[in-house]
Parts: C-alpha cells; structure tokens; sequence
C-alpha cells in the first residue's frame, strides 16, 4: 500500500496544523503513511474533487460541491472575532462599493464577502477575479478582497478596512469558520493498517498550538512581518476547533450562502467516525 495523499495550504494559520508532519521523529514516521503537498486553499479542493488527495485542508464552501466527503473533528481554521486575514479594502465607505476584486484562492472568503455585502449591508456590486495585488486591484475596482499571509502584509492605511470575521460576528453572533480537514469517502476502509487518521492530525494540531513561539520566530523573517504580531494571530485570532458554537456558525453560513444563491445548499454536515483509511494500492 502506498502513502496517503495530504494536500494542505501553504499558509501561515496552517502552519500549527502541520507541525507533527514537518518537525522530529514524529515527522519521520508519519512519513511512512503521508505524502504531503502544499498548495492554495481552492487547488486543495480541487485535488480532492479530482482524487489527486485523499485528505485536504479545504474552504468550507468546497463541501458544497464536492460529493462524499467526510470532516475529521474538532479541526478547524476559524475565527471567533476579528481574524486580521480575510480583509475588505475599499476606497469608499462599504454602502458606496459597486465593484469588488476577489483573491479567488479560496471561494470561501469570496462567497462570505457576497453574503456580507448582500444581506447585511443591502447592495449587489459587481465581483472580479484578480491577482492579489491591492494596488492593482483598487485601480480597477471600488474594493479588494485580501486573504491568507497576503492581507496580513497588506499596506491598508488610507482605506476603508473591514475584517470580515468582525463583522461576520457583529451581524450573526457567531464564529465563522473557514476551512477544515475533509477525506475521500472513497479512501476509507476497514482493511488498512490500523490507521487512526483523526488521532493523527489532532495530535499534531496540539503539539503545534503548544510550539507557537517557535512557529513565530520561523515566520516572521519569511512574511517580513513582527514575531509578536505572528504570535497573536495564532492565538488570538485563528481559533482551530470545530466546537458546536463554530459549527452553528458554520452551518448559517451555508444557509444564507444558499439562500442567496452564492454556494449550492450544503449537504448534511459528516464527520470521520472510523479512523482506519485504506492507502491507494
């Protein structure tokens, strides 16, 4: 049997999930069961949909179009309060916007800044795909949908700034969450190794949480950006469980994206109940 195929996200709040398959004798023996590949939120999706994957970290608003999944538990990316990466920037007051660029490497965050302008504010603008340049963006386009290690860089001063999580919050009352780890029906089965997939990547979204100093210090040089603020965001901000309040957050979310005709309508919400997966022959 051959490894399971992992497609994860190459950004920063990924960074705690992956820690036990990147670091010591823990990495190595995973290693033995996991083929690993980082890629952009949206590409994840894709490589399940494709069966490229057999386990990807993908936006929410991928299960809504991708049959026979299922969600390992209690493993999210989400946001209690403001997240301080998924961010709107305009040039006018957001009642003004008539057009918006969207950073498509996540269609969650695209169909969440929809659903925010549509039913909570009350206007209908119009939505372009663009490459994540703020600049170039803005010159086109009223405001600019930012996600992922490019907001967090991102120069906002002088522009209409709303994090969407925020505001996600102020209008519901409730945590959005933004992606989670989902597996290929297709790839679980009782005849395996004695797998247990849930436990595995708990375990190292644990030990990651607890190594967030060091996390930090390995990424601030990378994204140029202060080792404090890193440490912040994993901590204050990205909130990884999938906790009831999380999943009632969660499922409104589907339901106004559908009732707006933004995502197809969700199916039931199915979590990884036998952790054994058969590898690929």
């Amino acid at each position: 049997m051959s490894r399971l195929r992992v497609s994860a996200i190459s950004f920063l709040n990924t960074a705690p999930l992956m820690w036990d398959f990147e670091h010591g004798e823990t990495a190595a023996r995973l290693k033995q069961h996991f083929e690993v590949a980082y890629t952009v939120p949206s590409r994840c999706a894709e490589d399940l949909k494709e069966g490229r994957a057999d386990i990807g970290i993908i936006p929410v608003a991928a299960y809504t179009s991708i049959p026979g999944l299922v969600i390992i538990p209690d493993i999210a990316i989400a946001a209690k309060k403001e997240v301080r990466s998924i961010l709107l920037v305009s040039k006018v007051p957001v009642e003004k916007i008539r057009s918006v660029a969207t950073d498509d490497s996540s269609r969650t965050s695209a169909a969440l800044v929809e659903v925010f302008l549509r039913r909570f504010i009350g206007i209908d603008p119009g939505f372009q795909r663009q490459r994540a340049d703020l600049r170039e963006m803005l010159h086109w386009h009223d405001a600019g949908l930012l996600i992922g290690d490019v907001a967090l860089q991102a120069q906002t001063s002088g522009y209409y700034v709303y994090d969407l999580a925020e505001q996600w919050q102020r209008w519901t009352g409730r945590p959005f969450v933004f992606a989670f780890w989902a597996v290929r029906g297709a790839a679980l089965s009782e005849s395996d190794a004695g797998l247990n997939v849930s436990e595995v990547f708990q375990q190292s979204r644990n030990n990651g949480l607890q190594q967030i100093p060091t996390i930090a210090k390995s990424w601030g040089p990378r994204l140029d950006l202060p080792v404090g603020l890193i440490s912040e965001y994993l901590t204050r901000n990205i909130d990884y469980t999938l906790d009831s309040e999380n999943l009632e957050g969660l499922r409104l979310f589907y339901r106004y994206a559908a009732e707006y005709g933004v995502l197809p309508a969700a199916p039931e919400i199915r979590f990884l109940e036998q952790p054994r997966l058969a590898t690929q022959a």
